[in-house]
């Protein structure tokens, strides 16, 4: 069995607006709906958890579950503080049922099926999967004392994106031990390397964008009509 986890539950503070970013309007639907319909119509995906905040379950019930008439969503529970706490929060919901964890955020409404299907089908050869993206520019390190420390490989260097995509039992072992640690990270896939596993990359591509500012949201209309055409 696949399972997927949305978290969908961040206020969005860097959108500027009241309503959370996963609600705002994206072509006559909300972010999340988009998000949620590729999911949907993934054939290898058995379940949907959506993680959302806890004032928002309601109504992320009544304006984007209901109307779309989603059959893989069996659960829309609270989120957490952090994004972290949020997919933990979904791994209990789903604990003992599935045997790959696809996570894949809320905000990041372009996912194609290439891409789900090409994560859990590397998630189900290599144990973990994650998408991510060359980076097109030149990084530099750069210390306190803001001079560069470090220019590393630009090609060495990807953007992680997501789904990521895991064996259910080692993502639980990578949070349960990130949690006894009080370590958080900034991906799924961090957890797991904490623990020595290697994560396959999954080339993805740069329309799989997170609207989380209103110039991503201008974007992403144009990536929609794009992806439409």
């Amino acid at each position: 069995m696949i399972s997927a986890i949305v978290p969908a539950a961040g206020r969005g503070s860097r959108m500027g607006t009241p309503i959370n970013k996963q609600f705002l309007m994206l072509k006559g639907k909300p972010i999340l709906a988009h998000t949620l319909l590729a999911l949907e119509t993934c054939a290898l995906i058995d379940e949907i958890v959506v993680v959302s905040s806890k004032d928002e379950i309601e109504y992320c019930q009544r304006t984007v579950i209901v109307p779309l008439g989603l059959k893989k969503v069996t659960h829309v529970i609270a989120g957490g503080l952090e994004r972290q706490d949020s997919v933990a929060n979904g791994l209990a919901a789903i604990r003992g049922k599935a045997d790959i964890i696809l996570v894949h955020d809320g905000a990041r409404p372009f996912v194609t099926q290439k891409i789900l299907l090409d994560t859990i089908s590397n998630a189900q050869t290599h144990g973990a999967a994650g998408v991510a993206v060359r980076v097109k520019d030149t990084i530099k390190v750069v210390g306190e004392d803001g001079f560069v420390s470090n220019t590393p490989p630009r090609n060495e260097l990807w953007a992680m994106q997501t789904p990521q995509a895991f064996k259910a039992d080692l993502l639980i072992a990578a949070y349960e031990k990130a949690i006894s640690d009080g370590f958080c990270g900034t991906d799924d896939s961090m957890l797991v390397e904490r623990l020595g596993y290697k994560v396959k990359i999954v080339e993805g591509i740069y329309e799989n964008i997170k609207i989380t500012t209103p110039d991503d949201l201008i974007l992403g209309e144009l990536i929609l009509e794009r992806l439409r055409a």
